[in-house]
């Protein structure tokens, strides 16, 4: 595996030069908790306490639906982590699950597929890692960060 993992690596002392994170995606990723929280909460309340002939409904499967809904949302929530970061210490990419920094001498460039809705690092030997940070749906945003990604490439990779 390329890369260092873990989140206090070299840059983490503000050196970094661009930090970019998407907007959309996030505002998305909010409004689908909240949504998703309130449902559960919502047929968890209305879960009566009765006899349905088979089993009883009770207190435990009203809390049990809720504590679902709570672990879907924590899943949901998990499109807020997403991030760019790009400095002299190099490039880190954070996904929903990983963070991984490359340095400058891994780096091949941040591409833009022509189908896909997100940026892809590239690596030697044809590898790639998503950058799902840099989305399509941001727009100017997401062009202006690839620019200045190109800008700070540029300087440190000669």
């Amino acid at each position: 595996m390329r890369g260092a993992r873990g989140s206090r690596a070299a840059g983490d002392d503000g050196t970094w030069e661009l930090v970019y994170r998407p907007t959309r995606m996030r505002w998305y990723a909010v409004a689908a908790a909240i949504v998703t929280l309130a449902i559960h909460i919502t047929f968890g309340a209305l879960l009566t306490i009765r006899d349905t002939g088979v089993a009883r409904v009770g207190t435990p499967d009203q809390i049990a639906l809720v504590l679902v809904g709570v672990v879907i949302c924590g899943a949901i929530l998990l499109f807020l982590r997403p991030r760019l970061r790009v400095g002299a210490a190099g490039v880190e990419v954070r996904n929903l699950v990983s963070e991984r920094i490359f340095g400058w001498d891994e780096v091949r460039g941040l591409t833009y597929p022509d189908r896909g809705f997100g940026g892809q690092l590239e690596l030697p030997h044809d590898e790639h890692v998503p950058v799902l940070a840099v989305q399509a749906g941001d727009g100017d945003r997401a062009v202006e960060a690839m620019n200045r990604y190109r800008e700070i490439e540029e300087r440190y990779r000669g």
